[in-house]
């Protein structure tokens, strides 16, 4: 089944609950049912699993899938499974990712509910093979040779074989003395082949702390020039965990478009036996007399030993079979710092929907937890109170740093009065507030959101077209003097103000006194922004006079945002308050005029 890991089977009618039933116990899957989604977008957790390369058993109409994905499918060398199954469970269409699996799939379930698989690839229908979209783990050198082979086979011609193809031994296409020449091997090769290579290579990397990343690069490439070797055979960079912060190693990693994975020392030394070169230098420093040739080992077998720079070492393992990185050492850990934005999935941000959707646990407050829902698949939920954050944070950390793939996720912005000072604070914390070497180690991802200010600020104009600032009313981390001398600053700086956190059930009068203080800066008809419950159901927003102005109906849902002195307010046609700052534009325009 190659890269066909824990499907998700959806049922779209009653009638089909049964079939998805079936399939999912099967296939080891997911199972949702149209039945159980309780308002859950069914379009989005589709879009949701293929963006995430999950493989996909539809129980409905070919034509529901098609419409679902056909606003998001891109390059079909990558694209996972995706399989139709009729309700009663007679036929099994795939609809993409056939060679990726999906016409394996339909005859599996075919099989299994004694039903029929429609495969409609001609390299499957009449050769029964396909050398265009090699099966999970191989890859093509030259695609362009691809369609001509495969023209050619269909013609009545014959493959030359040179190199080990199970899916390709035991077909009578066949022939040693065949005119298409199909090369399966790591080596680079002269063009005249079709060539096809298998990611059966591991390349073990050891290197000296902050070691330059085009250093390690040129290493490794230099290794494989030196023996011929594709890099397209590839698997993944493997090294010490200890490494697995190294930007270096992280680095060579994305160039040759393949996972970092490692091991602890005392797996690496596991294979001290078998390493030709070890070194008692770096089994005093690290616990292990082998870096890059005890993770290259890991493959199989050594196929290239270590090579030295003054800075890094490289070694080439080789496994007899493509490498399934999925269960090869352990994936490095990474902490996406998620900014889910005001709570509509409309105002989410490309880079924040694509972290919910890869990531393997979420970590966050219940409340943000469910806005992100849309965008939820198999994630593991790691639920905290209101209040926990530091509890969530180090929580966060330490998952990553057992090689999870963590969202904390926060609402807005996660790096405006959110969790993102508090993660790096506690990366950086000693003592008994420290957390441990793993989870420093972690690679972190920012995904901005867009904050309560931008949103409020859009939903009303553009009051801040002009300097603003920001200040947070809660005085349960900031104490109450710092939070009066910044009104102060900001009232007699002439700033567009946001107002973050800006009454509670305790805290009522801050609210209050900032009114005051702007007044002496500001006339009374300082425009005022009101927003409540943003990108919520139950959104207000509204724009009043800064002298009318009452503190007593805000709450903790709303973000108040006063206007600067030059700030101005009216209604439009359709009965709309708006507000805005100008920038100068007018003054500017009155210039050039007189220039004129």
């Amino acid at each position: 089944m190659g890269q066909i890991k824990s499907p998700l089977v959806v049922s779209f009618s009653v009638a089909g609950d049964t079939t998805a039933r079936k399939i999912a116990d099967h296939l080891n899957g997911q199972l949702w049912l149209k039945s159980d989604m309780d308002g859950q977008d069914s379009k989005a957790l589709l879009q949701s699993a293929f963006s995430a390369e999950r493989s996909i058993v539809g129980v409905c109409a070919s034509g529901i899938l098609v419409r679902y994905l056909a606003p998001i499918l891109s390059e079909k060398l990558s694209e996972p499974a995706v399989v139709a199954v009729s309700p009663n469970g007679e036929q099994a269409v795939p609809l993409l990712g056939g060679h990726h699996g999906a016409n394996q799939l339909a005859l599996d379930i075919s099989a299994l509910l004694d039903g029929n698989a429609a495969i409609t690839t001609a390299s499957d229908n009449v050769l029964g093979i396909s050398l265009d979209e090699p099966p999970f783990g191989y890859v093509l050198a030259n695609p362009d040779a691809a369609k001509s082979a495969m023209a050619k086979l269909l013609a009545g011609e014959k493959i030359n074989l040179d190199g080990n193809a199970p899916w390709l031994e035991k077909s009578s296409l066949l022939l040693k003395d065949g005119t298409v020449n199909v090369a399966i091997d790591h080596l680079v090769q002269d063009g005249a082949s079709l060539h096809i290579v298998p990611k059966n290579l591991i390349v073990g990397i050891g290197c000296e702390r902050h070691c330059p990343a085009d250093h390690v690069i040129a290493l490794v490439e230099k290794t494989l020039a030196e023996n011929n070797i594709s890099p397209l055979a590839i698997a993944a960079i493997a090294s010490i965990d200890l490494k697995s912060d190294e930007a270096a190693l992280n680095a060579a990693a994305s160039h040759f478009n393949v996972p970092l994975r490692t091991f602890t020392a005392d797996q690496l030394k596991q294979e001290a036996v078998r390493v030709p070169n070890p070194s008692t230098v770096v089994l005093s420093e690290v616990g292990t007399p082998s870096v890059a040739e005890a993770s290259a080992i890991k493959a199989g077998a050594l196929l290239v030993e270590k090579q030295k720079t003054n800075k890094a070492t490289c070694a080439i393992g080789i496994s007899e079979t493509p490498i399934d990185v999925d269960t090869f050492g352990t994936l490095a850990g990474a902490l996406y710092l998620v900014g889910l934005g005001p709570g509509t999935n409309q105002l989410r941000t490309p880079v924040a929907d694509m972290a919910l959707r890869r990531t393997t646990d979420w970590v966050g407050y219940g409340l943000y937890l469910d806005l992100a829902a849309d965008a939820k698949t198999d994630q593991i939920e790691h639920r905290f109170a209101l209040g926990e954050e530091e509890l969530r944070v180090r929580h966060a950390l330490e998952l990553a740093g057992i090689g999870k793939q963590v969202a904390l996720i926060c609402s807005g912005d996660a790096n405006i009065f959110a969790m993102g000072a508090l993660i790096y604070e506690l990366l950086a914390a000693t003592g008994d507030r420290a957390i441990s070497d793993a989870a420093k180690r972690v690679a972190i991802e920012t995904c901005p959101g867009i904050s309560a200010f931008q949103a409020a600020a859009a939903k009303s104009g553009a009051l801040i077209g002009h300097d603003f600032c920001c200040i947070s009313l809660s005085d349960l981390l900031t104490p109450r003097e710092d939070i009066l001398k910044r009104l102060d600053a900001a009232a007699a700086g002439d700033f567009v103000t946001a107002f973050y956190n800006p009454r509670s059930m305790r805290r009522t009068d801050l609210i209050e006194i900032a009114k005051e203080k702007f007044l002496k800066h500001r006339p009374n008809n300082t425009p005022v922004v009101i927003a409540s419950n943003l990108g919520r159901p139950a959104e207000k927003v509204r724009v009043v006079e800064l002298g009318e102005f009452n503190p007593e109906e805000i709450d903790m849902l709303t973000i108040v945002m006063f206007g600067a002195s030059q700030s101005k307010s009216f209604k439009r046609g359709s009965g709309e308050t708006v507000a805005y700052t100008p920038r100068g534009y007018a003054k500017k325009a009155a210039k050039m005029d007189q220039a004129s």
